[in-house]
């Protein structure tokens, strides 16, 4: 999946929606990235909303290969190790990232053309919990070596939008030859991390703690 170079944007500060970020341009050197999502819960009566940060490694047919291509806090390594998942934040305390992956983009098989990057709530439909039930919220890479932060996308503005979605496609990575393109899209999706994992070739069972079944 290839875009043309001139559609490339260099952002200032944050990145906008649909955004196109050559991620070599923005570091020549990049080898390793962090994908990291944060996110402040809202004062709410009862259980706080327990948000997830996971990614989907596509093929060329857009589907994933396996049931490992599906990286999240109950499967956390992927790709022969080159994705991992380094754990589970149930409560969005604190300032900062929640939930992190690592990727190591040079160990990425060949056969991965698209990565995924979605924000959801757990089992959000069946509590009646929405994305607008927090705050704050973003998703960014940084190079894992260096520290320096590529891109950094907020997406309060596409949540508010559509408070009782229960995920959101945050951005995805396309490879293109060697290098990477970072997207911004922001797309609440019906029917939440389910309708995007059935989309993609696996079917998970949220109440059973999100079990992949391809």
């Amino acid at each position: 999946m290839a875009y043309e170079d001139e559609h490339y944007e260099k952002p200032e500060g944050l990145s906008k929606k649909g955004e196109l970020i050559h991620l070599m341009n923005k570091d020549p050197a990049l080898r390793e990235i962090v994908v990291a999502a944060g996110w402040d819960v809202r004062s709410v009566e009862g259980d706080p909303p327990d948000l997830d940060l996971s990614c989907f490694m596509l093929g060329l047919s857009g589907q994933t290969r396996e049931d490992e291509d599906f990286v999240f806090y109950n499967n956390r390594k992927g790709c022969g190790g080159a994705v991992r998942h380094t754990g589970d934040s149930r409560t969005g305390a604190g300032d900062g990232d929640d939930e992190t992956i690592y990727m190591d983009l040079n160990g990425m098989p060949f056969d991965v053309d698209q990565i995924l990057l979605v924000i959801s709530v757990y089992d959000g439909d069946m509590k009646d919990q929405g994305l607008g039930l927090v705050r704050n919220a973003f998703i960014r890479l940084e190079n894992y070596e260096t520290g320096f932060e590529l891109a950094r996308y907020n997406l309060d503005t596409e949540i508010e939008a559509a408070p009782d979605g229960t995920a959101i496609l945050a951005a995805t990575l396309t490879r293109e030859g060697p290098r990477w393109i970072f997207k911004t899209v922001g797309e609440i999706v019906d029917g939440g991390l389910g309708a995007i994992a059935r989309r993609h070739g696996i079917i998970i069972a949220e109440e059973s703690g999100f079990q992949a079944k391809k």
